[in-house]
């Protein structure tokens, strides 16, 4: 982890700002690729958790909800496809620029329909432990399940 290169007011003064680089990426329970910058574990974070999230071309995460916390999603580049609702009855695209709001306990199946071009967004959620809200939700993976090409 990096620390703040700022100059202290004085001598031995502590800061609670935190300044570090994404950690080493991990597979979610979600099955997609993650890269942790803020959270519990990284800053102390009592509430808040953001990260890099890459979807590789055809990649499609697990359907899946984060029972109590809410996800909010901004698209660095790539065009992703989410699946969302209770029975995943409503789609949206999401575009470089855009910004997603995923409310608490929603269900959603994010993937990555290119066959050429990752989708990398950043992530921020109400969980500041990032994993121990994902509630996996395999009864939905058969109303869209994955293409074979």
């Amino acid at each position: 982890m990096q620390t703040s290169k700022g100059n202290s007011t004085g001598e031995g003064a502590i800061s609670a700002c935190k300044q570090l680089r994404p950690g080493e990426s991990f597979t979610g329970k979600q099955g997609l690729l993650y890269a942790v910058g803020i959270s519990a574990e990284s800053v102390g974070s009592k509430a808040i958790h953001m990260q890099l999230l890459t979807i590789p071309p055809g990649g499609r995460a697990l359907a899946h909800k984060h029972a109590t916390h809410e996800t909010a999603i901004y698209a660095l580049s790539g065009v992703s496809h989410v699946w969302h609702g209770e029975r995943l009855e409503h789609h949206s695209i999401v575009t470089p620029g855009d910004f997603f709001y995923i409310p608490a306990d929603v269900p959603h199946l994010p993937y990555n329909p290119s066959a050429t071009e990752s989708v990398t967004a950043i992530i921020a959620r109400t969980d500041p432990n990032e994993q121990e809200s994902v509630v996996l939700l395999p009864e939905l993976e058969t109303i869209h399940p994955p293409t074979s090409d």
